[in-house]
């Protein structure tokens, strides 16, 4: 099914590239919660939802351009978390530093997840432990690196996040490095990056594929009491803050 899961991933991001590559401006509207759509976001979202409902017929899916009310899912214990454009403020600003990011939550936890960087054709995956990532139709095996000084990985979009400037004050001896979307997972998880904080909100979608590369290189993923991220249903899509980390 991974395999079928990743054809799904390069699907999508053939449809955002279409729109990212297109001569348009790119159009853009705003979400309830203000965040930024636009047609790449929605093209993906329906290249996934319709290819998971064709594979997985018995497992719902919850994607972030159209998530099931709470009563539909607060029962559910397996199913598919999508966010078809992570990164859509690095989308917009065509940076190339959006993926599509596709998990299997069980039991709340990311058993399977990828993520695929279009613009840079590269794709992560995970599935029963094992982390890798394919590079010119070429796939190695990836696993958590240490390094000092550490390397932190902080978001491109939230970098003057104030929690965030405290902590890394208090950090010692570090080297930073800015990256949109869940690439900063994958950092961690390939051994670029050693640490990746996490003050600013998040979405469950946005971390599920991430969390699923780099708990299986090796990475803990734990919020800041030390619990690990659970993806378990709740009314709330919001993520607690978090560290990915490789100690």
């Amino acid at each position: 099914m991974l395999e079928q899961i990743c054809q799904l991933a390069r699907s999508a991001g053939d449809a955002i590239m279409q729109v990212y590559e297109g001569a348009s401006p790119i159009e853009i509207a705003s979400k309830a919660d203000d965040s930024p759509v636009t047609a790449a976001d929605l093209a993906a979202h329906a290249v996934i939802v319709a290819g998971l409902q064709a594979l997985t017929p018995a497992i719902p899916v919850l994607s972030e351009e159209d998530p099931p009310a709470w009563e539909v899912r607060q029962r559910w214990q397996r199913y598919w978390l999508v966010d078809p454009l992570d990164g859509t403020k690095e989308f917009i600003k065509r940076n190339g530093e959006f993926t599509v990011n596709i998990a299997l939550i069980d039991q709340g936890r990311p058993v399977l997840g990828v993520v695929y960087a279009p613009v840079m054709k590269v794709m992560y995956g995970a599935a029963e432990g094992k982390a890798w990532k394919e590079e010119c139709g070429v796939r190695k095996p990836i696993q958590v690196r240490d390094a000092r000084p550490p390397l932190v990985v902080i978001s491109r979009s939230h970098a003057d996040d104030e929690e965030l400037k405290e902590y890394l004050q208090q950090l010692g001896d570090h080297q930073t490095t800015s990256i949109g979307s869940s690439l900063k997972f994958c950092l961690v998880a390939e051994g670029q990056a050693q640490l990746y904080p996490r003050f600013g909100p998040t979405n469950v979608w946005d971390t599920a594929a991430g969390h699923a590369v780099a708990a299986a290189a090796g990475a803990h993923i734990h919020d800041w009491q030390g619990k690990t991220l659970d993806y378990t249903p709740r009314e709330s899509f919001l993520n607690p803050g978090f560290r990915v980390s490789i100690y």
